[in-house]
């Protein structure tokens, strides 16, 4: 191989390594929704923004029902198999920076299945308090939602995920009372007898349906409503 190929292997190879280390320091997807954020303007007088922050169950939520979104003041700001420390790290770009009056947070599930390694329940709910008062210390209304039901993750099966939902479920549900924070029951009204996603909500026991969204959104609108009019506590 002539000197000038060489050269031009190594820049090559060089371009290529030095991609794929940005690519990997971008752990909590900060790029994912940079440019939309650019583009937003500040609220008008009078919007009632809400940013929706979550995972892929609310990224394919906009696809799935999009004039839930346009219809609405609503921000979908999901980004498929992230967990609560990465939405912890992109919560000031993604959330605080557009100015909502309220946030809609719904994590958790991929942090159970091990997304970004082994998690416990304590480490997910200190990230889920971290966002929280992260919001309220600016202003905004905090919804936390309950974890959706799960028999098993079909990615990464035997897990047992229920019980540990429905542990982490009544810890959402009791920082949302002391905190003065609304708590966002999914889990109930989706649940089957053993724990699980009823069928007819989801394709795959984790993720939803059309009929999933249809039982979620009113739900999430009477939590945004109740927000709306209600202090958290000091």
């Amino acid at each position: 191989m002539n000197s000038k190929k060489t050269i031009k292997l190594l820049f090559t190879s060089t371009l290529l390594l030095s991609s794929l280390f940005v690519n990997a320091q971008d752990w909590p997807d900060l790029n994912r929704y940079k440019a939309e954020n650019s583009l937003l303007k500040s609220p008008v007088n009078g919007e009632k923004r809400v940013v929706f922050m979550g995972n892929s169950i609310t990224e394919a939520w906009k696809n799935s029902s999009p004039e839930f979104f346009t219809n609405n003041p609503y921000i979908c700001r999901g980004i498929s198999g992230q967990t609560t420390p990465q939405m912890l790290v992109r919560f000031r770009q993604d959330v605080i920076s557009l100015q909502p009056k309220v946030v809609v947070i719904l994590a958790g599930t991929n942090d159970i299945a091990g997304n970004t390694g082994t998690s416990t329940l304590e480490m997910i709910q200190d990230n889920l308090a971290s966002m929280a008062e992260l919001a309220n210390a600016n202003g905004i209304r905090v919804v936390l939602s309950s974890v959706l039901p799960v028999l098993d993750y079909p990615w990464k099966k035997g897990l047992e995920p229920a019980e540990k939902i429905i542990t982490l479920n009544a810890w959402i549900n009791t920082y949302c009372e002391k905190k003065g924070f609304i708590y966002l029951d999914y889990f109930t009204p989706m649940a089957n007898e053993k724990h699980g996603m009823k069928a007819e909500l989801t394709n795959d026991g984790v993720h939803c349906t059309a009929a999933g969204y249809a039982v979620m959104e009113p739900l999430a609108q009477k939590a945004i409503k109740l927000a709306l009019k209600h202090k958290p506590r000091k």
